[in-house]
């Protein structure tokens, strides 16, 4: 289980959101943190301690006003950390290559694969001649609806019709490096972990996941590692010290690099 590192920007700043309460109304979402430094502050850190694979994620809406804010922030932290993190947040076969040559490597994608509330296989196939294979991350965020969990989309506001089981992750596998999962209504939280679905992506292991949502103990972080069969990598957001909570980063990362 490797730690994956995050920088999500809202409004040109660097935060940790609740996840559900996002909204492009108004660009709300209820905070946990707003960052005092900029985006390359977070990106020289990671840099400086060679974690990789951490992701980027713009949360404004491509219409909103904050939004070209947000995106010389995620610029900003590619620039200082070229080829060390995914970017994602409004990616398409249209944009995908500024972020690539930007720096990313690779490019996170959710509402422009998954439209009308099922996978858009032309969407698909279009992203995947830009990227390849292994520079494409899918966003498989999810929330839970009738005794099961469902992709979401529009910045998790959004709900589709693709259940997460093991039959979509078999049908998504061949286009995509790593699949992302947030567990939205957890996310921002630092409650708990979803049992389930860890359990469910554990079991899976074809591709590199990383899970992010609702770990705020190094209790939650011994039971990923058991649910998820140490088979899931792991991002920690708003209970890190880092982003103001009370784990220290450091003892993170040296949890997770004991076998």
């Amino acid at each position: 289980m490797e730690f994956r590192p995050c920088i999500d920007i809202h409004n040109g700043k660097v935060k940790q959101i609740v996840g559900g309460t996002l909204k492009d109304e108004g660009d709300f979402a209820a905070e946990n943190f707003v960052s005092g430094q900029d985006s390359s502050f977070y990106a020289d850190l990671y840099k400086h301690l060679g974690l990789k694979g951490g992701h980027i994620i713009l949360l404004n809406a491509r219409d909103s006003s904050y939004y070209e804010d947000t995106k010389k922030q995620a610029l900003l932290a590619l620039d200082t950390y070229p080829g060390g993190l995914q970017a994602g947040g409004g990616i398409t076969a249209e944009n995908a290559k500024e972020f690539l040559d930007a720096g990313a490597s690779h490019v996170i994608v959710t509402s422009y694969v998954f439209r009308d509330g099922r996978v858009n296989y032309d969407n698909l196939e279009k992203i995947f001649e830009v990227t390849g294979k292994d520079r494409l991350v899918l966003d498989l965020s999810c929330r839970r609806r009738d005794g099961a969990y469902y992709i979401v989309t529009d910045r998790w506001q959004k709900f589709t019709e693709e259940r997460m089981t093991e039959s979509l992750l078999d049908r998504l596998v061949a286009f995509a490096d790593e699949f992302l999962v947030h567990a939205v209504d957890v996310e921002g939280r630092a409650s708990g972990i979803e049992r389930e679905l860890v359990e469910l992506l554990g079991e899976w292991n074809r591709i590199p996941v990383t899970y992010a949502g609702g770990v705020g103990s190094f209790a939650h972080l011994r039971q990923l590692k058991e649910w998820g069969q140490d088979h899931l990598n792991v991002t920690v957001g708003s209970a890190l010290d880092l982003f103001g909570g009370t784990m220290r980063f450091e003892d993170v990362l040296s949890f997770l690099r004991e076998k």
